[in-house]
């Protein structure tokens, strides 16, 4: 999936916005293992995907994830050897070990599997709504040469690879028997600095570098779609963190399922997803 640029309010935030409110909602999955509260984080993403104009993108994620989370889900009562009540009696099983699948393994696998479940839509819906050059040249305002040495690198050590290979089947090829392996690193290295020598000059000629610390002055003012994801972002992630040292929504799978639902869940539920998707509400001064 890729990023798709539509007329929608997280769409109109800027990066940093972006990546917070999508790791609001990572937080949340991350610090929780109540299933109430990770179901209802994979019906926030949906949601705001939906109201995003993305929920197509974060369909197709969800093929992938869907089939993943129910791996983590089988596997756990197969690895697992917590829980007192037994529903399944495998015996001895190659690699496990005796296995007796219980009721308090199989509920957690579910739960690793909810939270698998719901932190790959959360980076799906950042894949789909966040601009990815934007991330990029946020970095680039920390370090602007970082981002793309990182990105060269990366493109580069495929590249470096080939050469390795061709090099080595030519020395093969030649009599006498095959080189020394200081020879062909040596040979590679040139290689990469001759390499790196043309990448330099190219982007001299392109213009890096000249424009960086013009641009870096230039902020633009924060919008009231901005001020709205951010307090959202806020609001998630600073009542997941004071739910969780306060001890609430307490959810514990051994010795003993013990899943208490009271007024406190269904407040947490219902205040994340009023956080979330509220900013979805103003649509004003949207454009593609």
């Amino acid at each position: 999936m890729n990023y798709l640029r539509v007329a929608s309010p997280l769409h109109a935030t800027r990066a940093a916005v972006g990546c917070a409110y999508c790791g609001a909602l990572i937080l949340v999955a991350v610090v929780y293992d109540n299933p109430v509260v990770l179901a209802a984080v994979v019906l926030v993403v949906l949601c705001a995907a939906a109201a995003a104009g993305v929920s197509r993108e974060v369909g197709r994620a969800a093929r992938l994830a869907v089939p993943l989370a129910l791996i983590f889900a089988a596997i756990n009562p197969l690895v697992s050897h917590n829980g007192l009540t037994v529903i399944a009696r495998l015996g001895d099983l190659p690699l496990v070990g005796h296995t007796d699948v219980t009721v308090e393994n199989a509920v957690y696998g579910g739960v690793i599997g909810l939270r698998v479940l719901a932190i790959c839509l959360a980076c799906a819906l950042y894949v789909a709504a966040v601009d990815p050059d934007e991330v990029l040249d946020l970095f680039r305002r920390v370090g602007f040469r970082s981002a793309l040495t990182a990105a060269l690198a990366t493109r580069m050590f495929p590249v470096l690879a080939r050469d390795a290979r061709r090099l080595a089947d030519a020395q093969r090829c030649r009599p006498g028997g095959s080189a020394s392996r200081l020879a062909l690193l040596r040979a590679v290295t040139a290689g990469a600095l001759d390499r790196a020598v043309d990448v330099a000059a190219t982007l001299e000629l392109r213009g890096y570098g000249t424009g960086a610390a013009r641009t870096a002055g230039l902020r633009q003012p924060w919008s009231r779609h901005d001020i709205a994801f951010t307090a959202a972002a806020a609001l998630i992630a600073g009542a997941t963190i004071a739910a969780r040292v306060g001890g609430a929504l307490p959810f514990h799978a051994y010795p003993r399922l013990s899943l208490p639902l009271g007024a406190g869940t269904a407040a947490l539920c219902a205040g994340l997803l009023i956080c979330a998707l509220a900013p979805f509400v103003d649509r004003r001064g949207i454009v593609t």
